[in-house]
């Protein structure tokens, strides 16, 4: 007996050709018929759903539905919330920070600011 590669005998290598025993395509194809139609048997021995039991897990379902859309609804509403907030407090902080600014002051107002200043001047001397 002859060694092939790796030292084992050639018969056991990766080389040795196919058995005679492998199957034809025929038996390849009616073996898997054969798995398709045991697979629909069990299919239809499997019992029928209770009418009872298909309403309550339709119900249920219904239930999880309506739960999640409320939760959607409310999670829109405290964005939309936190974001008017938001935009409250922008306009109020922007409102004070005008507010604490200088106003302009008038023609007339610088007028009799120079004024006074004149007069506190003319009165030292």
């Amino acid at each position: 007996m002859t060694l092939g590669r790796g030292g084992a005998p050639f018969a056991r290598s990766c080389y040795a050709k196919m058995s005679f025993k492998d199957p034809t395509f025929q038996e390849r194809a009616a073996l898997a018929a054969q798995a398709k139609q045991k697979a629909l048997e069990k299919l239809k021995a499997k019992p029928q759903i209770d009418p009872a039991v298909a309403a309550e897990r339709l119900a249920a379902k219904e239930a999880r539905e309506a739960a999640e859309i409320e939760k959607r609804r409310a999670k829109r509403e405290a964005e939309e919330t936190a974001k008017a907030e938001k935009k409250a407090a922008a306009i109020a902080a922007e409102e004070a920070k005008k507010a604490a600014m200088k106003p302009e002051l008038t023609e007339a107002e610088k007028k009799a600011i120079r004024d006074a200043k004149y007069a506190a001047r003319k009165k030292r001397k």
